[in-house]
């Protein structure tokens, strides 16, 4: 039997089929429409064809060549590669890594830090308007995405916020970051947004052969530094001696899991006047403002009482139920569910203090009906990217709770799981948004939610 085969000029294989043609490389001159959810922007080909353009602005015309895609394709990828007519809210790049083909950590380094707020806003408006059928007066918002504290920085400056990065290691052990949408590594030695705890280790600094990946975390509520080496296949551990103080993890290559080397095998945060134990590279807000941003944001939103029953899902290691803990008196009571095993021991370690606090293991929509619980006052849930979903959504307005506090990473979840609560009988009251992810296409957002009978 013959191999197939591909005729260069017509794409014809010798069964008559014919296959798609790549058109990567393929330069296209165009005017560039909206910016759209992911840290592109949509533009057209003279025969109407979808680009999503990376490193270009609204308003701009460019060159953009195509990245991924061919001619069977519904829409392509492309990099702007030259602008012929700049944006106003165009600014020269501040980081020598960023830009076409290379680093994929940040998508906005062009953009005028305002101008960045500008975009995040525009693709919250439009996923709650496309997904949820919501205006932004309809979700009590009133369109402003507000920087963090200390981020408020004239272009060209680049705010260090990042308190954990994981470098990636090329096979000569080269320190780098990913490129977008990539395996292929971007090397570097110095990451801009990367805090200053992080770069003070010195990760870029030296080689780490025979590693996959290096994660570098530095705690916001403590002195607490902690490396997580993740080996190659067969891969021995090297001896780090970095610049500060440091403990070290490594991941298991059979299980995944994450084993102390030596030092701490956690490193301990700080957030609304408490301290939270993260073990083993467990989840905790990257921004050093984020963890307080929220918890206030969701305090103000829910107002919690004396006496009030509460629900904390994707509790983590506790961060909103010790919030919500402190504030219900001795008759109240709070209950955390978390999928995660080791942010649970340290959720029940946290919160040891608070009588009234409970965490229980295991997923939201598996744990929430074996509890036997039918009605709360409040809910606080912070899902994963994906959002908490129609299923769980539909058990959480069975249980009447006078408000939900949702926190949400990606604005297409969210707007996706408002328009559940609808069909449940609940309307947004308010909603705010947070940068606290410059430089990249990421926002925070807080929807506080009511039953839809209760007045305004």
């Amino acid at each position: 039997m013959q191999n197939e085969s591909t005729s260069p000029q017509s794409g014809e294989t010798q069964t008559g089929e014919t296959r798609p043609e790549s058109l990567i490389g393929r330069e296209y001159e165009v005017e560039v429409g909206p910016v759209a959810h992911g840290g592109h922007c949509i533009a057209r080909t003279d025969e109407g064809r979808v680009l999503f353009v990376r490193h270009t602005l609204p308003g701009e015309k460019t060159v953009a060549k195509v990245t991924d895609g061919d001619n069977d394709s519904r829409f392509l990828r492309a990099d702007a590669v030259r602008i012929i007519e700049a944006s106003k809210d165009r600014v020269k790049a501040p980081c020598p890594f960023a830009g076409p083909g290379k680093c994929g950590g940040c998508d906005w380094q062009h953009a005028k830090p305002g101008a960045q707020r500008r975009l995040k806003g525009e693709v919250i408006a439009e996923q709650l308007q496309r997904l949820a059928g919501l205006t932004p007066e309809e979700a009590g918002w009133d369109g402003t995405v507000m920087p963090a504290e200390g981020d408020k920085l004239p272009a060209g400056e680049v705010p260090a916020w990042r308190t954990r990065v994981q470098y990636a290691i090329d096979e000569d052990g080269r320190v780098g970051l990913r490129k977008h949408r990539s395996h292929d590594v971007e090397i570097i030695d110095h990451c801009m947004i990367a805090a200053p705890g992080v770069s003070e280790l010195g990760v870029e600094k030296q080689d780490w052969p025979q590693m996959a990946t290096v994660e570098a975390i530095s705690a916001t509520g403590s002195h607490d530094r902690q490396v997580i080496l993740t080996p190659r296949t067969g891969g021995r551990l090297p001896l780090v001696e970095l610049d500060k103080p440091v403990s070290v993890l490594r991941v298991d290559e059979r299980d995944g899991g994450v084993h102390r080397v030596h030092g701490r095998g956690f490193v301990r945060e700080r957030a609304d006047d408490r301290t939270y134990r993260v073990g083993s590279g467990g989840f905790w807000q990257v921004h050093p403002q984020a963890a307080d941003t929220l918890v206030r944001a969701v305090m103000q939103g829910l107002l919690p009482r004396k006496n009030d029953t509460a629900l904390d899902l994707y509790c983590g290691v506790g961060l909103f139920a010790g919030a919500i803990g402190q504030r219900i008196g001795e008759k109240g009571a709070v209950l955390g569910i978390e999928s995660g095993k080791r942010a649970v021991e340290d959720a029940r370690h946290n919160l040891k203090d608070l009588d009234r606090v409970r965490i229980e293991h295991g997923k939201v929509d598996q744990v929430l009906p074996r509890t036997g619980i039918t009605e709360c006052d409040l809910i606080v849930l912070d899902p994963p990217r994906a959002g908490a979903g129609k299923a769980t959504v539909k058990q959480l307005v069975g249980l009447g709770a006078r408000r939900i506090a949702y926190v949400a990473c990606d604005p297409a979840a969210l707007a996706r799981d408002l328009a559940y609560f609808r069909e449940g009988g609940y309307r947004v009251r308010t909603l705010r948004a947070f940068d606290l992810f410059p430089m990249t296409s990421h926002v925070e957002c807080v929807a506080i939610l009511e039953p839809a009978g209760k007045g305004a």
